[in-house]
């Protein structure tokens, strides 16, 4: 159930005292992740959508992943059920606006939505802000192939952020980088880790 998490009984109370007090309390991973089913999938006549397909995986790895769905208001931590993902969409000019995709378990329910709201972005004019805290924070920088990502941050934000890269292939596999970026006062090392093995676990399935 979504709701506050009790600071007085919680076993990170001391982590998050020390860490929210820093001046840049976030830190960043970049790991190389095997997307070798979903492309060839998406390649198939009929398959599908390789972006759709990733967003998706990501979206369901955070659910078994408790840090991933905290999120500081104020001075409590508040804990989601499920978070959604915003997502920047290129528009024809160079611009770009934000698409609020919601969580759905199915990909055959994700898809057609997500489909709906990235056309939304796309024609809108500005710069509207998603609201709510409920998603991860999502982009692409599909043109290269990078080993480290940091991103703008504003203050009191305890969003992760995750960004893609440059597909490449590597022997027999195809491979992606992708950055994740998160508040140490509210998601540790180890969370991390279960974030992208919980990942890469849903890309191999690929089962869309």
């Amino acid at each position: 159930m979504s709701g506050w998490i009790d600071l007085d009984g919680w076993k990170h109370r001391e982590h998050y005292e020390h860490f929210r007090a820093f001046a840049n309390p976030f830190f960043s991973v970049c790991v190389d992740v095997d997307v070798t089913e979903l492309w060839g999938r998406s390649r198939e006549p009929g398959g599908p959508s390789f972006v759709l397909g990733t967003l998706h995986a990501a979206v369901l790895a955070a659910d078994p992943v408790e840090a991933m769905r905290r999120r500081m208001r104020g001075d409590r931590v508040w804990l989601h059920d499920h978070v959604g993902v915003s997502t920047t969409v290129l528009r024809d000019d160079e611009t770009f606006g934000y698409a609020r995709i919601s969580h759905a378990g199915e990909f055959h329910d994700f898809a057609p939505a997500a489909r709906n709201r990235l056309d939304d972005a796309r024609r809108v004019r500005g710069l509207p802000l998603p609201a709510g805290d409920d998603v991860l924070y999502h982009s692409t920088l599909r043109w290269l192939r990078f080993t480290s990502f940091s991103n703008a941050l504003p203050t009191g934000d305890s969003i992760p952020r995750l960004v893609f890269g440059r597909c490449v292939a590597d022997g027999d596999r195809t491979i992606m980088p992708v950055a994740l970026e998160v508040h140490h006062a509210v998601v540790h090392g180890l969370d991390v880790a279960r974030f992208y093995e919980q990942f890469q676990s849903r890309l191999n399935a690929a089962a869309l």
